[in-house]
């Protein structure tokens, strides 16, 4: 069958869930209210819908009295029980999939459940939602005439107990449909290959002689991916290699710093950058519109979502809401129920809605990657932003960065040291350093206060990093690739001594 045959088909039914999507929509706590009930009548007869009672759970308000916020610690015996063997421990369905994840703040591993349910109505559900919500906003694309070249994690799957585990992307490519893979380069063999250094390499020989229409992965692993791509074909840009290409699917980390470094390797106006919200617990939040910031929430994914405020989170006074409860541009942290049996799960990112018609958010942290040492509340999405903008008025680029305070000793005052690596370093790094500590206080009110004439900060002080800090970083922590991801921020100088350690080895 001719390629544009293929391609109009391909588009014709992936836009018939339109539709769908227009229902939640109109009605968007009326379908989470159905879908938190569904959760707990298909679940009432597991270990934990007998240990809470859920058959007498009639009420959001008993659900949320009853059933407590979780952590994966709090969860952990549970998966376990279900890991060895145990079925019905806190879904109803049997689940043999784990997608293994380490995060970048604690090196002891997590299982998270993925049952069949996930993996059809939320995982893939997203990613086909992804095209549908692109290809609605893109009438003439011809997207299905080439391939997609993603890039996952890197990690096999191994067998425990009659249980697999591995990285999601991993569970996702081996219970891929034949569409999927068909339509996919490099080959599930390449994806799944272990070592990174030799996939990347890989990667390129199998993807530059395809006709390559997108791009899907984390900004940042990605670029190294491309800029590698094109120093073994000698090309200035991407074009030149790939003349079809139409948009990036990215994810996993804020694009904000990476913005200006892909229109240099993809100098077309018309190039679309699409943003999505997921992780190994669930498929979240999709951009749903051309050239915009915002990612519509999902709302029929099996996913019951909870929201508590930042300025509460942690304290005695920390209370959950739902959706309808929830206010603009505010911080909430994400608590999740699933239909992989995660209930009440704190998952650890922080958003803020931009929209409550549609519920659209911005993903904005983690809630243990933000630093408040001094009543400051520096959020990821502020030093995003703000590199950004300080990289665009000096001309230069950066690769990766993190932040930690500097504790009050005595008469001295406190501050934040970073440490940077350029991709292209600015001429004078003293006034990076003010204009960035001025785009910062422009974005971030609690911080400019406790800035003003050095009341209790000091200006931020910045260490230049060699060459290769933060890959030789992650490789030592056998994190290259994939999901993997430097912490930005954090309350603690663990991060920043590590890399400054590392810096003069």
């Amino acid at each position: 069958m001719p390629l544009p045959i293929i391609n109009s088909i391909a588009s014709w039914v992936l836009k018939q869930r339109i539709h769908q999507i227009e229902l939640f929509l109109k009605y968007p706590n009326e379908v989470q209210e159905e879908l938190l009930t569904n959760l707990i009548r298909s679940s009432e007869n597991t270990v934990i819908g007998k240990q809470y009672d859920f058959d007498s759970i009639k009420s959001y308000d008993t659900f949320q009295e009853r059933v407590p916020v979780s952590s994966y610690e709090d969860l952990e015996p549970l998966i376990e029980r279900t890991r060895k063997g145990e079925q019905h421990v806190f879904w109803n369905e049997p689940i043999k999939w784990f997608a293994k994840s380490s995060g970048t703040t604690n090196a002891k591993s997590k299982f998270i459940p993925v049952s069949n349910s996930a993996l059809e109505d939320c995982h893939y559900k997203g990613s086909k939602d992804l095209l549908c919500l692109y290809l609605n906003n893109n009438e003439n694309s011809q997207l299905f005439t080439g391939k997609s070249l993603r890039l996952g994690g890197s990690k096999q799957l191994y067998e425990d107990n009659n249980t697999f585990f591995g990285d999601l992307s991993a569970i996702l490519i081996d219970n891929m449909p034949f569409w999927a893979e068909y339509s996919s380069t490099p080959s599930n063999k390449t994806s799944l290959m272990s070592e990174w250094e030799t996939k990347l390499l890989a990667i390129v020989n199998e993807t530059k002689i395809e006709n390559v229409t997108s791009f899907a992965g984390v900004p940042s692993w990605m670029m190294v991916l491309l800029n590698k791509v094109l120093e073994e074909t000698g090309n200035n840009n991407l074009f030149d290699v790939w003349p079809n290409l139409e948009v990036y699917f990215h994810g996993g980390v804020s694009f904000d710093p990476y913005r200006e470094q892909y229109k240099k390797i993809l100098p077309r106006q018309d190039f679309k950058y699409y943003e999505i919200y997921n992780a190994s617990e669930g498929f979240f939040a999709i951009q749903d519109l051309n050239n915009s910031s915002d990612l519509l929430l999902m709302l029929d994914y099996g996913i019951f979502y909870e929201f508590i405020p930042m300025d509460t989170f942690g304290t005695s006074n920390q209370k959950a809401i739902r959706l309808a409860e929830v206010e603009l541009q505010k911080n909430y942290a994400i608590v999740i129920t699933t239909n992989a049996g995660l209930w009440r799960y704190l998952i650890g990112d922080t958003v803020r809605f931009t929209s409550l018609n549609p519920y659209r958010i911005r993903v904005t942290g983690r809630t243990k990657h933000h630093i408040n040492v001094f009543g400051e509340e520096l959020m990821v999405e502020n030093t995003d932003m703000a590199i950004a903008k300080t990289c665009k008025l000096t001309n230069s680029e950066v690769i990766d960065y993190t932040v930690a305070p500097v504790f009050m000793n005595g008469k001295e005052k406190g501050s934040h040291e970073w440490i940077i690596e350029f991709r292209k370093q600015p001429e004078n790094i003293e006034q990076f350093s003010q204009l960035l500590d001025e785009n910062i206080q422009a974005l971030n009110s609690d911080y400019e206060a406790k800035r003003y004439n050095n009341m209790t900060l000091n200006q931020l002080t910045i260490n230049v990093a060699r060459e290769n800090l933060f890959y030789d970083w992650l490789k030592n922590q056998d994190k290259l690739g994939g999901q993997h991801k430097i912490p930005r921020l954090s309350n603690k100088r663990d991060y920043l001594e590590q890399l400054l350690l590392l810096q003069i080895k």
